[in-house]
């Protein structure tokens, strides 16, 4: 039996994300599909319009066998961070296959591209055509000097590999062609990309023929007045942001000149976006500050929480814990601190009850 691990968001869960697992189960049948899922803040440092219980409940209604918890604390940083951990979690639960949705649909390439990186000095070459004005993608291309294109699912792709190679994982990769352009936020088609029907949201289109049915009436609108007057408090009120991850390069002083003179997030954003910081890195720096994530936390993997399974992935589940995996979530930790304090705002911000469910501590069970 194949065991086949996938990595999302599902910001919200839509009709690409049911294709991706009907692909998967049309060429792999009896497989076990076992996803990492992303929380209440993602990668781009975005907050999530669906809560993580409602994720972990949709995942199991749509095939998924076992549903595992991407941290807060990794689950908004970098492509390569948020890559390396998944790939750690989902190692330990013994996958032998990685199926992720690819724009160039070419996993040959992107082993290529991922073996480049890791070993050639890139990284500076990559932050030297930053300073030049390149934008990401292009700055990628110009250090590796390579002809290709830099989408994001073949980005976070590349990082995936990476993390399989340089930590030597028994894991393939295969790759399924995406049907749709992540940056298009106008077309209607019935497969359309999570960041077009979040702007259909934020133009109260309707998006009903985009998602399955019974995600609607889940959907959270975001309540990003709240949102920035929570970050406006801790930014005037909190003298030391720099000790915040990603708070760098004196940002924070740029933050505390710009915050009282912006009357929205979208303002501020603009009023201190730099060539370093672009949008999707001070989406990041905002969250880790509101929730104050900080550089000098140990951060580590101190346990890997099941949010849920079904019944063939609790037999699945039951041979494992003979090979001694432990999912005994530590209170104690670090990273549990951060997943209440994560929820707590959460539920600040959206009036939600997010912090209940992670108390409770209870995976979600599908008979």
């Amino acid at each position: 039996m194949e065991i086949i691990g996938i990595i999302c968001e599902y910001n919200p869960f839509h009709n690409g994300h049911l294709y991706h697992i009907n692909k998967i189960k049309e060429k792999f049948p009896n497989s076990l599909l076992i996803l990492v899922l992303n929380g209440y803040y993602l990668e781009r440092g975005e907050i999530s319009i669906l809560t993580k219980e409602d994720k972990t409940k949709i995942a199991l209604d749509n095939k998924i066998d076992i549903v595992l918890e991407l941290p807060f604390i990794f689950g908004t940083q970098s492509a390569d961070t948020f890559a390396d951990i998944s790939l750690k979690i989902l190692n330990n639960f013994h996958i032998n296959k990685l199926i992720f949705g690819s724009e160039s649909n070419t996993p040959e390439k992107l082993k290529e591209i991922a073996e480049l990186q890791l070993n050639t000095s890139y990284d500076e070459q990559v932050r030297k055509y930053l300073d030049k004005g390149l934008n990401y993608p292009t700055a990628l291309a110009r250090a590796l000097n390579i002809d290709f294109e830099f989408l994001p699912n073949d980005l976070l792709g590349i990082s995936y590999t990476k993390a399989i190679i340089k930590n030597n994982y028994p894991i393939t990769i295969e790759t399924i062609k995406r049907t749709n352009d992540y940056h298009d936020k106008t077309s209607n088609d019935d497969i359309i990309s999570a960041s077009n029907i979040r702007e259909k949201i934020k133009n109260k289109e309707n998006i009903a023929k985009y998602i399955p049915s019974n995600i609607e009436n889940k959907i959270i609108n975001i309540n990003h007045k709240i949102y920035f007057k929570l970050l406006k408090y801790k930014i005037n009120t909190d003298k030391y942001l720099n000790k915040y991850l990603d708070v760098d390069e004196g940002i924070e002083y740029r933050l505390q000149k710009f915050i009282n003179n912006s009357a929205s997030l979208d303002e501020f954003i603009n009023n201190i976006k730099t060539k370093r910081y672009t949008y999707n890195k001070l989406n990041r720096m905002f969250i880790h500050i509101l929730i104050s994530l900080e550089k000098n936390d140990n951060k580590k993997l101190d346990y890997i929480k099941i949010l849920g399974f079904n019944k063939k992935g609790k037999d699945y589940l039951n041979k494992l814990n003979k090979l001694g995996i432990s999912t005994i979530i530590n209170k104690n930790s670090i990273q549990y601190k951060y997943e209440l304090k994560a929820s707590l705002i959460y539920d600040l911000i959206n009036n939600t009850n997010t912090y209940e469910f992670e108390l409770k501590n209870k995976p979600v069970i599908k008979d």
